[in-house]
């Protein structure tokens, strides 16, 4: 058979040693859906960004419709009619979704922008996908789902006939999510290439018609969706098998440990993101704050972990109000903050694993005496928190920024947990990682519930929020438009009506549609 691309034999190794890819073989169909599945560290990404240059293969061939190809960079990419869609989109928010689409490719006439040109070849390509957007609309006052679409455009008119999507349902309700399937068969049945690197398996089950699975750099077969189960391809993936009764308890609220009263934030262009808000939390319980990204939950987090000092109303955590406190301060209350961002402040890229571990611990005076650092028992502790962690390394001076995202993530959780904290703020906890890694943060979060701490959990994956959550808080436009309460009988659908403000709670609990 003549596949469309071929990856031969491809190996990355690292200068430092580490082999992200060994003789990886990757092929694509034209016109189908693929998937790439792999827990973090297998290679997934690595072989992605080298398929559209952003890595080099230390060995290996591309061919591309039988022809041997030298890709270096993702205009040579672009060259071949391959396109990407990141996970973290890039679009300038300040430009129009228009001049967005046609950056560095702009279409004049004469020595000025041909504006109503591009106008409406955004429209053309829009409507021939049933990608829903108005071109003059400004990227900073868009949605996430939106600014998926427009990326999609992006390369779709920069002529991408291959198009990689990096996690692409991460941020979409599932009422988007459908949406989103749709627009992908409709490339699909116009002879459109997708490669997509998920994490969801359910999706690959819904979308896909192949996924190759990576472990541990190598490839672990190729294999027709239609004919592989998601419990195989779990466990080809990760080695085992996952189990998936997490024997949670039934949650006995006891003490508040959280109050937010009148919360109000105004951002930095004057917009009211968070709009008188009030809420209790209490311990022993995994409070989920569920809506679509932009809509003021995230600016929520950012003021309890301190962050954000600049808001009005009161934030009570354990008895204290924490509205002058320093980040330092509210820490030591019991309050650890896993970040949503783990790159930009969850670590320091440019220090080592064990720095990025113990910087929080050199002013303690059990790992202090006479002035000096206790090293040793610094670097023993590190080493059992990264084994009970699972998290793959070559050693404790191993600069952060080589680990793969689903490790560092890891580090970081670790990190924040390890003292069984009061309460903890987990914004995306488990963004971009793996079944098996999902798995270890779900159950270290639950064994905290269960020593009686408190969880607030900001997370898009709705199958997260269904098998964590004791309780919900949906928030649409900086307000909370629903407290759910009976998780259990609650349907995706109906949260992503309740997150798209389509439906929304009145203030005695009842349902106003």
């Amino acid at each position: 058979m003549s596949y469309f691309v071929e990856m031969k034999d491809i190996t990355k190794v690292y200068d430092n040693g580490i082999i992200a890819n060994q003789a990886v073989n990757f092929s694509l169909k034209e016109g189908e859906i693929h998937a790439i599945a792999g827990e973090n560290g297998a290679g997934k990404s690595t072989i992605m960004k080298i398929l559209y240059g952003l890595e080099k293969p230390t060995s290996g061939e591309i061919f591309i419709r039988g022809q041997k190809v030298n890709i270096t960079s993702p205009i040579d990419a672009l060259r071949y009619n391959i396109g990407m869609v990141h996970q973290h989109f890039m679009l300038v928010d300040n430009l129009t979704i228009c001049e967005n689409i046609f950056l560095g490719m702009e279409i004049t006439k004469g020595l000025v922008l041909d504006r109503n040109r591009m106008n409406e070849l955004t429209l053309e390509y829009a409507k021939k996908y049933d990608i829903d957007v108005e071109p003059n609309e400004v990227c900073r006052n868009i949605s996430v789902s939106v600014k998926q679409k427009v990326e999609i455009l992006k390369v779709l008119v920069r002529g991408a006939r291959i198009i990689i999507l990096d996690e692409p349902t991460a941020v979409l309700t599932p009422q988007e999510t459908d949406k989103f399937f749709q627009q992908l068969q409709l490339l699909k049945k116009d002879n459109y290439t997708i490669v997509i690197i998920t994490h969801k398996l359910n999706e690959i089950k819904a979308i896909c018609d192949r996924v190759t699975i990576l472990r541990h750099g190598k490839n672990c077969g190729v294999y027709q969706v239609k004919t592989i189960s998601l419990n195989d391809i779990s466990r080809l993936m990760i080695g085992f098998d996952i189990n998936h009764n997490k024997g949670k308890a039934s949650v006995k609220r006891k003490r508040k440990i959280l109050s937010v009263n009148t919360l109000e934030i105004v951002n930095n262009r004057g917009e009211k993101v968070v709009d008188n808000i009030s809420f209790d939390a209490f311990e022993g319980e995994i409070l989920c704050f569920a809506g679509v990204e932009g809509n003021g939950q995230n600016e929520t987090i950012q003021c309890l972990a301190g962050l954000n000092q600049n808001y009005r109303g009161q934030i009570i955590i354990n008895k204290q109000n924490i509205s002058k406190m320093s980040i330092a301060k509210i820490r030591s209350l019991g309050v650890s903050y896993i970040s949503e961002d783990r790159m930009m402040q969850g670590v320091n890229q440019e220090d080592s694993i064990m720095d990025n571990l113990i910087n929080y611990k050199l002013n303690k005076k059990e790992y202090v005496k006479a002035g000096f650092i206790n090293y040793r028992k610094l670097k023993a502790e590190a080493v059992d928190l990264l084994k009970n962690y699972d998290v793959k390394y070559d050693n404790l001076k191993q600069p952060i920024k080589m680990l793969s995202g689903g490790n560092i993530q890891k580090i970081v959780i670790a990190r924040e947990l390890e003292n069984e904290p009061l309460v903890i703020i987990a914004n995306q906890p488990t963004r971009g990682v793996d079944v098996g890694a999902i798995e270890l943060i779900h159950q270290k979060l639950i064994n905290l519930r269960d020593k009686h701490k408190l969880i607030i959990l900001v997370s898009a994956d709705l199958n997260e929020v269904f098998n964590l959550a004791d309780r919900i808080i949906v928030f649409y436009n900086g307000k909370i438009t629903a407290e759910i309460t009976d998780v259990n009988n609650l349907t995706e659908e109906e949260l992503g009506l309740y997150m798209l403000g389509l439906k929304k709670q009145n203030k005695n609990g009842h349902i106003n549609e």
